[in-house]
């Protein structure tokens, strides 16, 4: 399986066309997409240490969810450290793919993962006007918040929530994995009982509260994260061959 090849059945299988206008995603480079895949990192971002990892050990490819390039680069030198990665990269032979919002909005992806793992059923879509079908809501046992958020920290490994209760219950959960945000009102529109997302601003879980809408804040990484075992289900699938190895970014100290 050469790069080429495998990147095909990536793109077939999480196409472009579901990418968001502003994003950069796909292909992030390759130094000879003829080479063969052996050895392929998987990591939610291609952050150096990720890329480190990959030189050390003889990964032939690194597939992502974050872009490794997201904004142009004017030029490539060591002094830009993105710039840096790519020529690390380029270097030491190894391709870099990249799956964002495509990832996000696909179906079995970023969202569909999610809300497997916290166990919602009757999973439907929700979003605004630009990205229609980005988020998922679902139905869980009616419950309370506390026990919801216990199950959140559980079944994905959190440390620590920041949440806004309301002493509802809790029976329709909706969700978007990652930075959430933009997503508060369209989760209210779907008629969810309490709004899950990885990161949220300050003034947007006060306009919750004012709302009426319960929201747990549970971190950008460990709401994104399970998606990378999608990602060994397609490479398992797609180049069997390959040895996988995982290299978890999270670089925010947990106390």
């Amino acid at each position: 399986m050469t790069v080429k090849e495998l990147y095909r059945i990536f793109d077939e299988a999480i196409p472009a066309s579901l990418s968001c206008v502003w994003d950069n995603d796909g292909l992030m480079c390759s130094p000879d997409l003829s080479a063969p895949v052996k050895r392929i990192l998987l990591t939610l971002d291609v952050s150096e240490a990720a890329v480190d990892y990959a030189v050390a050990n003889g990964c032939d490819l690194i597939v992502s969810h974050h872009p490794m390039i997201f904004r142009p680069l004017s030029a490539i030198t060591e002094d830009n450290f993105t710039a840096r990665k790519v020529l690390k990269c380029l270097q030491n032979g190894i391709s870099v793919f990249s799956f964002h919002t495509r990832l996000d909005i696909v179906e079995e992806g970023v969202n569909d993962r999610l809300a497997e793992v916290l166990g919602l059923s009757d999973v439907q879509t929700f979003g605004d006007d630009e990205t229609p079908t980005i988020g998922r809501i679902g139905t869980v046992d009616v419950t309370t918040m506390e026990a919801f958020s216990k199950l959140v920290k559980a079944r994905l490994g959190v440390p620590a929530l920041q949440t806004v209760e309301l002493g509802r219950e809790v029976r329709r959960v909706a969700l978007v994995g990652g930075d959430g945000k933009d997503f508060l009102k369209p989760a209210i529109r779907a008629g969810a009982d309490v709004y899950l997302t990885g990161t949220i601003s300050y003034n947007s879980m006060v306009d919750a509260a004012d709302l009426g809408m319960q929201v747990i804040e549970a971190g950008h990484f460990f709401t994104e994260n399970p998606v990378l075992d999608v990602l060994s289900e397609m490479v398992n699938t797609g180049c069997p061959g390959a040895e996988i190895l995982t290299y978890h970014s999270d670089p925010v100290t947990h106390r």
